[in-house]
């Protein structure tokens, strides 16, 4: 497979590139700064662009098989990264012709009707208190990416832990609460969404085993 990698210098970006071309999979990395890209498989194809300004999307995209996102805002990014740069990705894919798109955001983004746990609840206040610009961001984004026909899936991933990958996660409907996961394995679950057309269309999440 030929994945399109949006955020692939990220934390979470960078181990989803190296288990995919651990699979054998070749990966089209768009990245605003070529010179971190850390990777010098022959694999790797490096499109320079910035995702917000839709620089280099459509080249990234083009001739794919499915496109990755895992853009995530940092200091100074626009609060509205998610939104803006999905929308330039997705339009680029129905241009291109591609249709499976994967793309990352936090739990604290619901569906209509979901029950949550009661430490969803204290956390989900904790966002709207403490970063209410970046889940807005990405409420604005999921439900943008639900309107497109392409066969997306909005991965929800808890707070994002580091150094201690198990290999393995839970994940659909499930209750995360306070939990915490490892970025590698967030990645893992990415990526076998991708291999085994899992969730299309579907918002999982995704936690610790």
């Amino acid at each position: 497979m030929k994945i399109a990698v949006f955020g692939a210098t990220g934390r979470i970006g960078r181990r989803f590139c190296e288990q995919a071309l651990e699979r054998g999979h070749e990966i089209v990395v768009h990245a605003r700064s070529p010179d971190r890209v850390q990777f010098t498989d022959d694999r790797v194809t490096v499109v320079e662009g910035d995702a917000y300004a839709g620089g280099g999307v459509s080249e990234a995209v083009e001739g794919v098989d499915a496109v990755v996102s895992v853009l995530g805002q940092g200091d100074g990014s626009p609060d509205d990264l998610l939104t803006v740069a999905g929308e330039q990705i997705t339009g680029a894919m129905d241009s291109a012709g591609v249709s499976r798109f994967v793309t990352l955001v936090g739990a604290g983004v619901r569906e209509d009707g979901e029950s949550v746990s009661l430490g969803g609840k204290m956390m989900g206040v904790l966002l709207k208190l403490l970063a209410r610009d970046v889940l807005e961001d990405a409420e604005t984004h999921a439900e943008s990416i639900r309107e497109t026909d392409l066969e997306w899936t909005v991965v929800r991933a808890p707070r994002l832990a580091e150094g201690d990958p198990t290999g393995a996660y839970r994940a659909g409907e499930i209750d995360l609460g306070f939990d915490a996961i490892d970025r590698a394995d967030v990645a893992r679950f990415i990526l076998d969404c991708l291999e085994d057309d899992r969730y299309v269309r579907e918002l999982p999440k995704v936690g610790s085993p």
